[in-house]
């Protein structure tokens, strides 16, 4: 058996190691997301019991991918006793892929006066010789956020099936000055040039200033606490599920954690507690003074852009050592209400995995992408080619089943009319909001009077100076008959370069729509509840509510398999 981290039977294990004065050695980072509530059972439009696809993600919040002996991790925030919030535990699953999940019993639960009352967010953080260290928020018997250390019992044993908490828990307290419930979510650690391991977490500052703290450890029991921050941003309020990782701006290739030097920029991600809306930043990260400036302050963390332009929030990043690529998680709660959810047994659920890049031809926008092991899923194929949808016209595509699809589109505008300066910004009312280049896109679980449907769509725009700015949208206002359902326009800003025709791909699974512009420059995920538009009588459709404008689409589009998500099979060979 495998020794496993023990802070207080084996202290001189990383000793060498972790000493300032060690050299600097390679090594493999893996985080335990940051994400906050609820569960899940399978996502399955509401109480119906066929099985989408996408439902492999287990049942609650996530808490931590990472990979160890040929098994992706997920770890989760969870209650095992109902459908709404409470008695958060930590559940856990396993995969070979990360889509077909596998459950196994529950990993870690509120036992002690130091997490009695939850044990929330946290991360992982694998040292060069395999050790895993694990630091989570817990809230203790009177209600004070710490943060608390557990490791792995056997890091011989695949599926990590038992871990412990470190006797000397809690390993950091509120510090003076920050609130006794504004002090949560340490990130995954990362190496410093002196050999000093750094992490951040998430506060805030006089109520409104958004704040990351930093503290330096070299053995994971003791901790410092930097003077300043590693970021501020006025008027954000609190801070949580903070996520920090390099990227390069090669845009190639993913990073480990702990990646420094030339060629490098960092992601400064926040959960926005204010607003549950995840945004992020981008800039540059002085390892000696442990401060991270944004590239453009006018688009800083918490007031530009978006992790997510939808349904979406607390999302946390790993870098996947196997395959060499940061993927993220991302969690997407309901909008309908407490008596719906306990009626139908679950809530909420997370998205499909996705790869994050650093996009090299804009400079100022990362990239969302599926994880390239959705595809497993993918059964029969259509293609259009060409298709031309005229002003005010909408197209069927007739592909049968429709409510699990992967679905590539290209659109070419051609234009008829000259376009006005006038007209409404953004993503205006929704579909039906016209102007002279759009709306135009997929309509996705419809029925076939278009009594209900999801449009997802481009809405260009003329800007003052002649150019074409580029929304894209999605609107939920009549995804639903359903009265006590949340259903609102979401969307945001996508970068179109001269040389590129719009394009998107769309992830449909029931009730759950993600959808990414561009290559993942705009990401935006919809949680819907269609009462008329589902099983053999959901529709797919093109569509063109532009006055001046004829667009020409080209799909491709899979039928897509369930991932048939189960309990972990202990008495078989099959896995």
């Amino acid at each position: 058996m495998e020794a496993s981290y023990d802070p207080e039977q084996n202290p001189p294990l990383h000793a060498p190691l972790l000493d300032r004065s060690s050299p600097r050695t390679r090594r493999f980072a893996a985080i335990f997301a940051c994400l906050v509530s609820l569960l899940l059972l399978l996502a399955l439009i509401i109480n119906q019991a066929q099985q989408p696809f996408e439902k492999v993600q287990p049942r609650g919040v996530a808490e931590g991918p990472l990979y160890h002996k040929g098994w992706y991790h997920l770890f989760y925030q969870y209650n095992p006793y109902s459908a709404i919030w409470g008695n958060i535990t930590w559940g856990h699953a396993v995969s070979r892929d990360l889509i077909h999940w596998l459950y196994l019993p529950l990993a870690m639960v509120p036992d002690h006066w130091y997490d009695i009352k939850g044990v929330w967010t946290g991360s992982a953080t694998i040292l060069p010789d395999g050790q895993i260290i694990m630091l989570y928020t817990g809230e203790t018997n009177e209600s004070v956020q710490v943060q608390n250390l557990a490791y792995p019992a056997n890091l011989s044993d695949p599926l990590l099936l038992h871990w412990l908490k470190y006797s000397g828990n809690p390993v950091m307290l509120p510090p003076p000055g920050v609130k006794p419930d504004d002090f949560r979510d340490p990130t995954t650690a990362w190496l410093g040039p002196d050999g000093t391991w750094r992490l951040t977490m998430g506060s805030k500052f006089d109520t409104t200033i958004g704040i990351s703290l930093v503290y330096h450890t070299i053995n994971f029991r003791d901790y410092e606490l930097l003077d300043g921050v590693l970021h501020a941003v006025p008027g954000t309020g609190m801070w949580e599920c903070v996520d920090f990782y390099p990227v390069a701006i090669n845009g190639s290739v993913a990073l480990d954690t702990s990646s420094l030097g030339p060629g490098i920029k960092h992601v400064l991600k926040a959960s926005l507690d204010n607003t549950k809306v995840d945004h992020y930043a981008i800039g540059t990260y002085d390892p000696i003074t442990d401060k991270w400036t944004p590239d453009n302050p006018e688009e800083d963390v918490g007031i530009g852009l978006k992790v997510d332009y939808g349904r979406y929030y607390a999302s946390k990043t790993f870098f996947d050592q196997h395959k060499q690529r940061r993927v993220l998680w991302g969690w997407i709660n309901e909008t309908d209400t407490e008596t719906a959810d306990l009626k139908k047994g679950w809530a909420s659920l997370q998205t499909i995995p996705r790869t994050v890049l650093y996009d090299n031809k804009t400079g100022t926008n990362l990239l969302q992408w599926p994880v390239e092991e959705v595809e497993s899923l993918r059964l029969n194929s259509t293609m259009f080619k060409e298709v031309l949808v005229e002003p005010g016209s909408v197209v069927p595509l007739d592909i049968g089943t429709t409510t699990q699809l992967d679905i590539l589109a290209e659109f070419e505008i051609e234009p008829l009319i000259p376009s006005t300066t006038n007209e409404i910004d953004d993503c205006g009312d929704g579909a039906v909001d016209r102007s002279t280049y759009g709306p135009f896109g997929l309509l996705v679980i419809a029925d076939a009077s278009l009594s209900e449907l999801t449009p997802i769509y481009f809405r260009p725009l003329n800007a003052s100076d002649g150019s074409l700015k580029t929304y894209f949208c999605t609107d939920e206002t009549r995804s639903s008959k359903a009265s006590d359902v949340f259903k609102q326009v979401y969307g945001g800003k996508v970068p179109v370069l001269d040389d590129e025709n719009y394009n998107m791909r769309v992830l449909v699974d029931h009730s759950i729509v993600e959808s990414f512009a561009q290559g993942g420059r705009t990401v935006i995920s919809s949680r819907i509840y269609p009462t008329e538009a589902i099983y053999r009588a959901a529709r797919l459709f093109l569509f063109n509510n532009a006055t001046g404008v004829n667009v020409k689409a080209t799909l491709k589009l899979w039928e897509l398999n369930s991932a048939f998500i189960r309990p972990f099979p202990f008495e078989s060979d099959s896995v």
